[in-house]
């Protein structure tokens, strides 16, 4: 009996003891097969680029984590930034959000040149699982100080070297322009709007190589910038005349004219023939008008007198040299005012006051239409000597005196009288 009492305590005993295992233990065992997962990456982790002074983001999407953790580490430095939601690095501008934990971004703010490589996301498995990102940190062009050419003085004729050095990621390009929007003149004569390129040589440097230059350097990172660099030719100071010799009547408003080119900006002024400086005011009115390294000098005589006849001297001086030109002021007499016009054979009289010359003997050409086709004959100054300069005016082509000779009799006698001042009556 007592065995049997024995067996039977044993039996109760041994039904206890499954009975907890399988209510305790089992469910155990089962949560512990459940923890032991086998965590993957959902997607590849995508390559970022940023600008310097912006943020940005890395994202790593993991499946089935189970009770194995994240971490983000910098893989030159094998610096470990994050683990789960908990940032490790001493570097305030990191920073780490998750979703159910699920997916985890590595968030930098800030960006720096130095952050520029790859990034690990890691599983703490065993084996360890992982995967990289790389963060490309682009950097807007910037033109450095040295060795980039500054404002440049040089001679007329010299050769001439701009300097551009820029920096940034990607490596920018640089291109030449002028800052008026001017074309830039090539060695061969080309007229291009721009040069590409750190370097800009222009050989044989001449005045109209003058002006701002911008260097401008781009890399697709905006903003763009650009340097300015003023090139400044000097030359000595040169004159031309359009009219040498001019004719006035006394009693009439006349004007002189001289054009002038220098740079450093010369002094203008005129002189009479035995070097007396013309004086400003009264019946003189002497005025320049300066364009950059040109100037237009006009000498107005208000009311032309017999003393106002003879020569003058437009002169122009800089630190480079000085030179003049001479205008050659003669009389006309008072019946030049007259002129003879021929239209079909008739004669008509015609009053005319020039400013800068006389003019004389208009024609009509019967081969032309009426509207345009006027030919006039110039009594002024050849640059060159002190000839007389007949020119035509609204035709093609010229007209030489001998042609004329035989267009028509009057004419000649007619010039005759306004050059020599001879008087013809008429029969």
């Amino acid at each position: 009996m007592r065995v049997k009492a024995m067996l039977c305590c044993v039996t109760v005993n041994t039904f206890w003891l499954i009975l907890l295992v399988c209510i305790f233990i089992r469910p155990a065992l089962f949560s512990e097969v459940t923890v032991i997962t086998d965590p993957k990456f959902s997607t590849p982790i995508s390559n970022v680029t940023a600008a310097v002074g912006r943020e940005a983001t890395l994202t790593c999407v993991v499946h089935d984590l189970g009770a194995y953790k994240v971490a983000w580490l910098r893989v030159d430095t094998q610096t470990i930034l994050t683990i789960q939601n908990h940032v490790i690095t001493k570097n305030k501008r990191i920073g780490i959000t998750y979703t159910e934990k699920k997916t985890w971004q590595l968030r930098i703010k800030d960006i720096r040149e130095t952050d520029r490589g790859w990034y690990m996301c890691q599983i703490n498995t065993d084996p360890m699982k992982s995967q990289m990102g790389y963060l490309d940190v682009v950097v807007p062009p910037d033109i450095l100080d040295y060795p980039t050419s500054t404002d440049m003085v040089v001679r007329e004729g010299s050769n001439v070297t701009l300097r551009c050095a820029a920096v940034g990621s990607p490596a920018p390009a640089i291109v030449w322009r002028r800052e008026a929007g001017d074309n830039i003149s090539l060695q061969d004569g080309e007229q291009v709007s721009s040069v590409e390129g750190p370097t800009f040589t222009i050989p044989k440097v001449n005045r109209l190589h003058m002006g701002a230059y911008l260097c401008i350097a781009s890399n697709g990172v905006p903003p763009s910038v650009s340097k300015r660099v003023m090139l400044i030719v000097h030359f000595p100071p040169m004159i031309w005349v359009p009219n040498q010799l001019v004719g006035a009547v006394e009693g009439q408003r006349m004007t002189l004219e001289c054009h002038s080119e220098a740079y450093p900006k010369s002094i203008n002024y005129w002189t009479r023939e035995k070097g007396d400086i013309v004086p400003q005011g009264g019946k003189y009115e002497p005025v320049l008008i300066d364009n950059a390294y040109k100037v237009v000098m006009k000498l107005s005589i208000k009311v032309v007198s017999l003393a106002d006849f003879g020569a003058y001297k437009c002169i122009a001086k800089n630190s480079l040299g000085e030179t003049d030109g001479t205008i050659k002021l003669y009389k006309l007499p008072k019946s030049a005012i007259n002129s003879v016009e021929t239209v079909d054979g008739k004669r008509r009289n015609k009053s005319r006051k020039g400013s800068h010359f006389y003019e004389a003997n208009d024609f009509i050409d019967e081969e032309m239409d009426s509207n345009s086709k006027r030919k006039d004959l110039i009594i002024g100054g050849n640059r060159n000597d002190d000839s007389y300069e007949i020119s035509t005016t609204g035709v093609s082509g010229a007209v030489c005196l001998k042609e004329m000779i035989f267009i028509n009799m009057k004419t000649i006698i007619t010039v005759a009288v306004l050059l020599f001042g001879w008087k013809i009556e008429a029969t």
